[in-house]
């Protein structure tokens, strides 16, 4: 039997998304063609069984590991004609209520007791309009305050979405629970300029603040430079980490340059699907790097339009995975659901070999597979030296109805090593089976 702990009630979560995942037209508080305000709900709950745990924390015991996960967030946001040429004021202000119950996650990163709600969203910006017809329309664009910030696919950046709970530290990395559905995923504070439209050259300049000790509550600046065309984008970041907090900064992040070039698209194949990036890294104690290169093919004109990719990437010993994410897919850059998650590797000091398989017999249903290889690439005595492994995923994304989405996935992870050779997973390196199943609605 699932142990669901006292607070804010997981039955709480069911009720909501049943009760209120058809009510859209209720949300849009007033609309012009100058003004539109809307009010902000999406919601999400998670289910979660491993029959292995992993020694990240250093808290938990060989065995297995049944905890849930809930979130809500809810605001407002909005914008206003503030010109003669179609310039655009616009904003949000969002809270995130999330929780974690039961045992906590099979890594320890939280222990069920993880209550919390904050301010997620909360800035203003504006876009130019037809003001600068040589950059496009909204070719400026200026924002500041609490946002979620994504680059690319999310390599790079991808929000600052790690959710760290009470289970590490004794709380002093706690963002609220929630870790694997990760609900806060914004900077604290920003200063964003874009240049440019949608296509042709464009770039952006940005100033990062964050306030999540997981991520030593990095500061940065950030550039970009981008052309974008029908056949894809072909872009560079430079990012800066130009301050962080001493008592956090665990991997002596501060000052650690990262530089990058990157591309994706189709390159005129509507079925064709190429992607690929390498960054390197100036950080304190030397040079690091990583690249990945993948490719995909969709048939289209099959039934279920099912689609294959391949994907190899590489990351150095000591290279810094900053602010990663998923973005495109489940899988995107959390490489394996029990690896990316709790046993590790954390897109460091390996190399990953991903094949990805997908199958959408009807629109509102689809499967898919991934499976991967991981192989560490410098082993040495101690904790977590050797993280080899291999991994298959099985997920299915059904879409009740219009707000309301179901995700249940299947996970079957074998690891080399045991924590007693070096590995994270705790007394044994018998093939751990993993299960989730997560409730999502968006209005």
């Amino acid at each position: 039997m699932i142990n669901v702990h006292k607070g804010l009630p997981f039955g709480f979560f069911c009720v909501f998304v049943a009760q209120y995942s058809g009510l859209a037209s209720a949300l849009e508080l007033y609309s012009t063609d100058a003004a539109n305000l809307k009010a902000d709900i999406d919601g999400g709950i998670g289910v979660y069984h491993s029959q292995q745990n992993y020694a990240q924390s250093g808290t938990l015991k060989k065995g297995g590991t049944d905890w849930q996960e809930a979130y809500l967030k809810y605001g407002l946001s909005g914008w206003l004609l503030a010109g003669d040429h179609k310039e655009q004021a616009y904003g949000a202000l969002n809270w995130v209520s999330s929780a974690t119950f039961g045992q906590g996650d099979a890594a320890g990163w939280t222990n069920g007791t993880e209550r919390t709600t904050k301010i997620e969203d909360a800035y203003l910006g504006w876009k130019s309009g037809e003001s600068f017809p040589g950059l496009g329309d909204n070719g400026i664009d200026v924002s500041f305050g609490r946002q979620n910030i994504v680059i690319g696919d999310g390599f790079l950046i991808g929000g600052d979405a790690l959710n760290i709970g009470k289970g590490v530290l004794d709380g002093g990395l706690n963002r609220g629970g929630a870790y694997y559905i990760t609900p806060r995923k914004a900077f604290d504070q920003t200063a964003v300029l874009k240049i440019g439209g949608t296509e042709g050259l464009r770039g952006d300049l940005m100033w990062l603040k964050s306030d999540n000790p997981a991520q030593a509550k990095a500061e940065s600046i950030v550039g970009t430079l981008e052309h974008v065309s029908e056949k894809g984008t072909v872009g560079f970041t430079y990012m800066d980490i130009v301050d962080t907090d001493d008592e956090f900064d665990f991997i002596k992040r501060d000052g650690t340059k990262t530089y990058s070039v990157r591309a994706q698209g189709n390159a005129g194949h509507p079925n064709l699907f190429l992607s690929g990036e390498y960054a390197w890294q100036d950080r304190p104690e030397g040079d690091e790097s990583a690249w990945y290169l993948e490719a995909g093919w969709k048939f289209s004109e099959t039934y279920g339009s099912p689609s294959v990719n391949y994907r190899y990437s590489r990351y150095s010993e000591g290279y810094d995975a900053l602010f990663f994410g998923n973005i495109r897919a489940l899988g995107t850059w959390f490489q394996g659901e029990v690896a990316s998650n709790y046993a590790g590797p954390f897109n460091t000091n390996t190399r990953v070999h991903q094949v990805a398989l997908s199958f959408t017999p009807v629109e509102s249903l689809s499967f898919g597979v991934l499976l991967y290889n991981f192989d560490t690439l410098s082993k040495s005595a101690g904790a977590f030296s050797n993280l080899d492994g291999n991994e298959v995923d099985l997920y299915a994304t059904w879409q009740a109805n219009e707000h309301l989405s179901v995700v249940p996935v299947l996970g079957i992870y074998k690891p080399d090593a045991s924590d007693v050779d070096g590995g994270s997973q705790i007394g044994t390196d018998r093939r751990n089976i993993y299960s989730q199943i997560l409730f999502l609605t968006k209005f």
